[in-house]
């Protein structure tokens, strides 16, 4: 990701307008190095097209009415994108739920492996304070667990959190 966000810079087309007005080629060319290029130039424009006509900004999608629901109409934009970029871009308390989030809550036997997204998400809401800060650090904390411990195949011997796994 860190890639094409510099050869968007490079291009000088970093704003949502530049973005906008490039072929949809041409911009998936310029995000290639985030994988996925083609799918993603397309989402991208999807949402850009919504930004545009929501005032042309992210500042402005604040304003917007139902904001989470309107971001899910947006082809390409699913939960975990709206609430991401609610939290990150338009610091609203919505908690980001992904795959590590549900890896390990179900490890610890918290939630069911199934659980839904909209359930999971529900389960944070009712346990936290809706705060942005919180809300990012939690997030934070969780990829971090994710990644050095609780991976596919878990470490969990040297985990700080093995403590509170239920005991076999």
């Amino acid at each position: 990701m860190e890639r094409a966000i510099t050869a968007l810079k490079a291009a000088d087309v970093l704003s949502p307008a530049a973005m906008l007005a490039l072929p949809e080629a041409h911009l998936a060319e310029l995000i290639r190095p985030a994988g996925y290029f083609r799918v993603k130039a397309k989402r991208l424009r999807h949402f850009l097209t919504f930004l545009q006509a929501h005032g042309g900004d992210v500042p402005a999608l604040r304003e917007v009415p139902h904001i989470r629901e309107r971001l899910l109409e947006v082809s390409g934009i699913g939960p975990e994108t709206a609430d991401s970029i609610l939290l990150y871009a338009l610091e609203i308390p919505s908690f980001v739920v992904d795959a590590y989030t549900r890896r390990i809550f179900h490890r610890h036997g918290l939630v069911p492996e199934d659980i839904s997204y909209e359930d999971l998400r529900a389960y944070f809401a009712d346990a936290l304070t809706p705060d942005v800060n919180l809300y990012k650090e939690f997030h934070a904390l969780i990829v971090r667990t994710a990644k050095e411990w609780c991976r596919a195949k878990p470490r969990c011997a040297l985990c700080p959190l093995a403590p509170l796994l239920p005991s076999s």
